[in-house]
């Protein structure tokens, strides 16, 4: 790929902007301080992605006081190489010690902390134990937003992947669906996006004809026939962010149900997309892609969310679901997926990012959305 396509690079300074903040939110939020594990928040805050093991990794954000981040001694020189090292203090352990009497100074030792998601219960256990004034709460309880409003270099990002995603889906409407396994067309998703710069695949939905009535439908061994519709939903990760798009496509001509099926679902992602714009409850896009489903009958079979957020991991806040009152802000980004599935027949999902802008929204994914006949 030529450097001209490459990302702007992120910088100490933007890593020190995401802790602090980071810090900041957590104050706001009762916090004493804020615990991050190796994980996509590690990475997210530091651009340090260590392999998640037994021994001790553990970023520790507070306000007014500065980052530090705990790392096994035989790590330190990794860790020192990382974009936002020079925002931060290194402070490491060294095997036969006790990581926890390291890190407890750091503490408050009657303090909530929110920890990152993924954190090991050994570790967090092993803090308690040391410290057994602290508590503790998950980021996604206590921080949702912590990742969710992206800035312009990750918007740059996630614009490529849904553009290598919007061209894998391009290219597979070329290849041959009948007379094909679901793995097959799978195997070609996953080889497409890595052509188009996706350094990491995450799912190649192919769901064809009764399987497409499942949404997270792995691919089988069912062979594709002449009269399926297939539901395709892809993504990954490039320059470190997500893609994730769906098109649900006809091999042949559908029928007169089958077509009228998939325009009720565009209708209602045109519904969803329309409603995106800042200050607007996620629950409302929710709201305006169901009613268009339910207004046609079919709202007992759109069995799940319509959205959720992405950025450094393909599935993050916020997520367009009833009852969820997040405000829409500028820089959000999420996908807009309504569906419907008729169990033992066949399924229909669509799907594009949008990110909100400041008086609507922008779709990340561009290609048709109307129903494709492949052969």
């Amino acid at each position: 790929m030529s450097s001209e396509n490459q990302p702007v690079p992120f910088t100490a300074d933007d890593y020190r902007a995401r802790m602090e903040r980071a810090a900041e939110s957590a104050a706001e939020a009762g916090l004493a301080g804020v615990l991050v594990a190796p994980g996509p928040d590690l990475v997210h805050l530091t651009g340090y992605h260590p392999v998640n093991t037994e021994r001790l990794t553990l970023l520790v954000l507070r306000a007014g006081q500065d980052p530090v981040l705990v790392v096994p001694t035989l790590e330190a020189p990794d860790a020192e190489e990382a974009v936002g090292s020079p925002a931060l203090t290194l402070r490491d352990w060294t095997d036969g010690k006790d990581p926890y009497a390291v890190t407890a100074p750091l503490l408050d030792a009657a303090g909530r902390f929110g920890v990152s998601d993924n954190a090991w219960a050994m570790h967090l256990l092993g803090l308690q134990n040391f410290l057994p004034g602290t508590s503790y709460v998950s980021l996604t309880e206590a921080l949702p937003m912590l990742r969710a409003v992206k800035d312009a270099a990750e918007l740059e990002r996630l614009a490529a992947a849904g553009a290598a995603a919007d061209a894998t889906y391009e290219d597979i409407l070329k290849v041959r669906f009948a007379g094909r396994k679901e793995t097959d067309v799978a195997a070609d998703l996953a080889a497409l996006l890595k052509q188009f710069g996706h350094s990491q695949v995450d799912f190649t939905v192919v769901g064809s004809g009764p399987n497409g009535a499942n949404p997270h439908h792995e691919a089988g061994d069912r062979t594709i026939e002449r009269g399926d519709m297939v539901v395709l939903d892809f993504g990954g990760l490039k320059h470190g962010y997500g893609s994730d798009t769906s098109r649900t496509v006809h091999v042949g001509e559908p029928s007169t149900e089958e077509q009228r099926v998939h325009d009720i679902v565009r209708e209602a992602q045109e519904a969803g997309c329309r409603a995106v714009r800042p200050g607007v409850a996620c629950q409302e896009i929710e709201r305006a892609a169901r009613a268009v489903i339910t207004e046609f009958g079919y709202g007992e079979r759109f069995i799940h969310r319509t959205g959720h957020g992405i950025g450094v991991t393909t599935h993050e806040p916020p997520y367009m679901i009833e009852g969820e009152e997040q405000p829409l802000v500028p820089g959000m980004c999420f996908s807009v997926e309504p569906g419907i599935y008729l169990p033992g027949r066949f399924g229909v999902r669509i799907e594009d990012i949008v990110t909100v802008t400041e008086d609507g929204g922008r779709r990340l994914n561009t290609t048709a959305r109307e129903l494709a006949i492949v052969e």
